[in-house]
């Protein structure tokens, strides 16, 4: 159990597993349990009718395992940025219609047309936001990748200096687990 999640046992009992756990399962919205034991032959049909998960082990470890596994399932998985390429601002343009165009070589990685970038000044993020074109000589492109230069045009913003640092990024959610 975590501030997140918890476990919460409604009722411990010994012997096989009867339909009236089955129906206090039911009523609490819960799985059940057994360790060592079987459900009954009425305590099976009222878990199909109600809908009610039985799960019986004969490895204490087992359990444990799969409920773990079930309380990770409830986490809220962890958000983080992954660097997909990272361009250089070597010149900038004017371009009427189209604002602030800046001549770029791609340094690192890859930037794709439909990439989220930020727009850092001496290494300080002062932009996030979206990519509003993406051209190599007069094409527009889908990506430019590492060693070649571009025009890129970012959405909503014009104040990009020579020297800035254009570092496009995805977000990647990773699964978290429990330290039990």
């Amino acid at each position: 159990s975590t501030d997140e999640v918890a476990v919460s046992i409604i009722h411990a009992g010994v012997g096989a597993i009867t339909e009236s756990d089955v129906m206090l399962a039911s009523a609490s919205d819960a799985v059940i349990i057994g360790f060592q034991v079987r459900p009954t032959s009425g305590a099976r049909t009222a878990a199909e009718r109600e809908e009610i998960d039985i799960h019986t082990y004969s490895i204490i470890y087992d359990a444990i395992e799969d409920i773990r596994d079930a309380l990770e399932g409830l986490l809220t998985p962890e958000e983080s940025e992954k660097i997909t390429g990272v361009a250089e601002v070597r010149d900038i343009f004017k371009v009427p219609k189209a604002g602030t165009v800046a001549g770029c070589y791609i340094s690192e990685g890859r930037i794709n047309r439909n990439d989220t970038v930020h727009l850092l000044r001496e290494g300080v993020v002062i932009y996030e936001g979206r990519l509003a074109s993406l051209r190599r000589f007069k094409d527009d492109v889908r990506e430019v990748v590492s060693g070649y230069e571009c025009g890129i045009g970012v959405e909503n913003y014009n104040d990009i200096k020579v020297g800035d640092q254009i570092e496009a990024f995805e977000m990647v959610q990773t699964k978290r687990t429990l330290d039990l």
